[in-house]
């Protein structure tokens, strides 16, 4: 089982992406996305401090080398703030569908990182695996139902005709795999929950920082007396940025960051139940065989 150990944490990882996606749908509406993105980084700190304290006698990280601090803070910077930004904004142009299947680039990018940076390879059976596993979730996330932009009803191939759109995705892309290998990189042999309050230390100062740029501090004071927008954003901060991004460090160190990757990149399969049950949305057979398409590309890392 030791030797899953990588695996196992990315796809728990997925699923903590599915619990906190909900929690920051809810709060989004409720406070705003740039708010909640700022918002849950302060409380993911509180709650990483807390653990290093308790398990490691230091709220902050101090025993880090400069090697783990200058590349886990690159890594945060790159993956929790320019990622995410772009991201948000590519969700604006061109809708959360072709945003996500876009995303789906991130296994590839992150196993092509791995090898520039880390000099990671990965076998046949492992890119047939990434391979398998991605086309399921490209079946899933292209059979979501029409999205508007802008206020705007869309047919799919219009939305291709937006290229900035699909380079903000792509650079969303780009910067969730290349964080997820330079925190590994910096993470090196390092405890892994006090790499994480790093990498969020990183990117909640690049988040300020834009904040201070876009002069959005009014809208963050005001969100934080929505009580059930806080609610909603503790809760995704806990299955984020603490317990996520934690458990996503236990997968990269484990495995390689193409593996690792590809199954985090699982959350539109495994968020198919829940908004089933919860949000009573239809299941179509083209998600169901999406969803065993890509469990069976899964399978082929554990075999």
């Amino acid at each position: 089982m030791e030797q899953y150990y990588g695996e196992i944490a990315g796809v728990a990882t997925a699923f903590c992406w599915t619990a906190t996606s909900m929690f920051f749908e809810a709060a989004g509406k409720k406070i705003g996305s740039l708010s909640v993105n700022l918002i849950r980084l302060f409380i993911a700190f509180a709650l990483l401090g807390t653990v290093n304290w308790i398990f490691r006698g230091l709220f902050l990280p101090l025993d880090a080398s400069l090697h783990n601090w200058l590349w886990l803070a690159l890594s945060g910077i790159i993956g929790f703030t320019i990622g995410d930004l772009l991201l948000f904004q590519a969700f604006v142009l061109v809708g959360a569908r072709i945003s996500m299947l876009v995303m789906a680039l991130s296994p590839p990018i992150a196993a092509f990182a791995g090898w520039i940076i880390l000099g990671e390879t990965m076998d046949m059976r492992a890119v047939l695996g990434m391979a398998i596993t991605l086309s399921g979730i490209m079946m899933v996330v292209l059979n979501r139902p029409v999205r508007t932009v802008n206020g705007k009803k869309a047919r799919f191939k219009d939305w291709f005709t937006n290229p900035m759109g699909l380079l903000l995705a792509f650079g969303g892309a780009a910067g969730q795999a290349i964080g997820l290998v330079l925190s590994k990189k910096g993470m090196a042999d390092y405890d892994v929950v006090a790499s994480t309050h790093i990498r969020v230390m990183a990117g909640a100062v690049g988040f300020m920082i834009v904040f201070s740029f876009m002069k959005r501090w009014k809208k963050v004071f005001v969100a934080l007396t929505n009580r059930k927008g806080m609610l909603f954003t503790s809760g995704g901060a806990f299955f984020g940025p603490f317990l996520g991004v934690t458990l996503s460090l236990v997968a990269v160190k484990f495995t390689s960051a193409g593996i690792a990757q590809t199954l985090m990149s699982l959350t539109p399969v495994i968020i198919i139940l829940p908004a089933t049950i919860i949000f009573k949305e239809k299941v179509t057979l083209r998600e169901v065989i999406g969803a065993f398409v890509a469990v069976g590309g899964v399978a082929l890392f554990f075999i």
